[in-house]
């Protein structure tokens, strides 16, 4: 009898609380292999100097409103994804260390803790908290990314997103939300 395949990331991660998730939720995180979802998206960003310079050192999506692809390729427990914003790419790794979702954005690495939680008007939804940043492997204090935020939830049974990204003395980075067709 053939082993059963290893969990995919976010089962890993969630544990049994996975399954309180909504089917579009759990659809889009409980396949491996490559996997390509279109959608909507409205992108808004900050437009001081050093708001715009983290913006690019991480490839963070520009402002407006149109189309977004998400292509997902998921392996064993890592994922490569490539979120594309008018044509540009936002490419990211993620994995699973010590209990954290770790995330590669360019120079970044962060660590989140995922949870699921109930939240009105979104019922079940993934909560990513932040725990931890290195910027070129220097760690810098986790209490200065408080305002980066994401969770993901789904409504009319279409899967949705919703992530910002803020800093102390810096303001608005990213604040991008939206949603993807999931099959």
């Amino acid at each position: 009898m053939a082993a059963a395949p290893p969990p995919t990331l976010y089962r890993q991660l969630l544990g049994a609380a996975f399954e309180r998730l909504p089917p579009s939720v759990q659809r889009l995180h409980a396949r491996d292999g490559q996997w390509r979802y279109h959608g909507k998206v409205e992108v808004e960003r900050g437009t001081g100097l050093l708001a715009r310079l983290c913006a690019w050192a991480t490839r963070l999506p520009r402002a407006g409103r149109g189309p977004i692809k998400v292509e997902i390729a998921a392996d064993r427990g890592r994922e490569r994804w490539a979120r594309v914003f008018a044509g540009r790419a936002m490419r990211s790794r993620l994995w699973g260390r010590e209990g954290l979702l770790c995330e590669r954005l360019g120079p970044v690495l962060f660590g989140f803790h995922l949870d699921v939680e109930t939240r009105p008007g979104e019922g079940h939804a993934v909560v990513w908290r932040l725990a931890q940043v290195r910027v070129l492997g220097v760690p810098l204090p986790a209490a200065w990314f408080e305002q980066v935020q994401a969770h993901e939830y789904a409504r009319d049974h279409r899967y949705r997103f919703d992530v910002t990204a803020a800093l102390p003395w810096v303001g608005l980075l990213v604040h991008y939300r939206g949603w993807l067709d999931v099959d």
